[in-house]
């Protein structure tokens, strides 16, 4: 059974990808879900605001009372090897690369362009196989326009392309209201690869104490509908990787976004419920239920249920929409 597919230009043994999440912030992580059979693996997110803040705390404990005796300027010596608050990841990123023989790929999720653009130089330099750009911008601007929050996206993508070589894929919203144009306005600024969706964390209220609710939760399978119809729809009709996230609980969800489309599909809760090794699991599903059918290799199946099939997709999503609300 071949289950071989093509991320971002990167050749993989089969289509479950770990994203990125607490399991993948540290080199022991990565080694693990490598062992247990991960396609490739997704970093946890860089921070810029986490990198500005181990800057400020560094100057604030090296600093610490220079220059308040006269016999000595500095209580502590200089870190040589201290490149602002970016040198840890980028050592985790050095040694998970140098650990595992699979791609790893690096998400970066900063604010400026400059943060954009120079930490992810860095995070070539330390030998990442592509990037994911994870773009939390919510536009809480009332005077700010569509257009406007789209340019941000495109400007991000366009500065990142001309800083680095290696592929980019951007973890894409899915609050745009044109989702189809704006995947091709940011592959014609750079992009290799789209991640549908990127899941952005609302917060609640406690009656109880007022307080706002920030505990997160993980995904289940009811959230897959929304990116398996947007794969569905885009597949066949741009010309860039498509990663599926969200969702993915067992082999089933995988398969199904393979048939809408997805070159790979990415897990984080279903491996935090479970644990590195559940990913032989979501594999051996993939692979058992080809073989049920007679299948040889996964290119059988992918995008058998996309839109690319259809002669009027948006026809046939309105007569599904009718039948639905009508015959409930």
């Amino acid at each position: 059974m071949d289950l071989g597919t093509s991320y971002l230009g990167l050749e993989l043994a089969h289509p479950v990808v770990a994203s990125a999440s607490p399991l993948t912030s540290t080199v022991e992580g990565i080694r693990a879900l490598a062992g247990a059979g991960a396609a490739a693996v997704v970093t946890a997110s860089l921070f810029e605001e986490q990198v500005h803040a181990e800057d400020t705390a560094y100057a604030n404990y090296t600093d610490s009372g220079s220059y308040s005796q006269p016999e000595a300027g500095h209580y502590f010596p200089e870190m040589v090897d201290y490149h602002q608050g970016i040198s840890g990841h980028l050592d985790t990123v050095r040694r998970a690369v140098d650990a595992v023989d699979i791609p790893v790929i690096a998400s970066l999720n900063a604010v400026t362009l400059e943060g954009w653009t120079d930490y992810a130089g860095r995070l070539e330099e330390a030998g990442a196989a592509a990037l994911e750009l994870n773009i939390h911008f919510i536009p809480t601007d009332s005077t700010l326009e569509g257009r406007d929050v789209e340019d941000y996206y495109i400007d991000v993508v366009r500065a990142v392309r001309r800083s680095v070589r290696i592929p980019i894929a951007l973890k894409l919203s899915p609050y745009f209201s044109s989702i189809g144009n704006m995947a091709q306005q940011l592959i014609e600024a750079g992009a290799d690869g789209l991640v549908l969706f990127n899941r952005f964390y609302q917060p609640d209220f406690q009656l109880a104490t007022l307080d706002v609710d920030m505990k997160l939760e993980l995904s289940s399978a009811r959230e897959i509908r929304l990116p398996l119809l947007w794969i569905a729809v885009l597949c066949g009709r741009i010309e860039a990787s498509l990663a599926a996230t969200t969702g993915v609980e067992t082999s089933e969800q995988v398969l199904k976004y393979l048939l809408a489309g997805a070159d790979v599909v990415m897990t984080t809760s279903a491996l935090l419920r479970h644990g590195p090794a559940y990913m032989q699991s979501l594999v051996a599903g993939v692979t058992a239920w080809l073989e049920e059918r007679g299948c040889s290799d996964l290119g059988e199946i992918r995008g058998l249920k996309s839109a690319k099939q259809l002669p009027d997709s948006r026809l046939l999503l309105r007569t599904q929409y009718m039948h639905l609300l009508s015959e409930y």
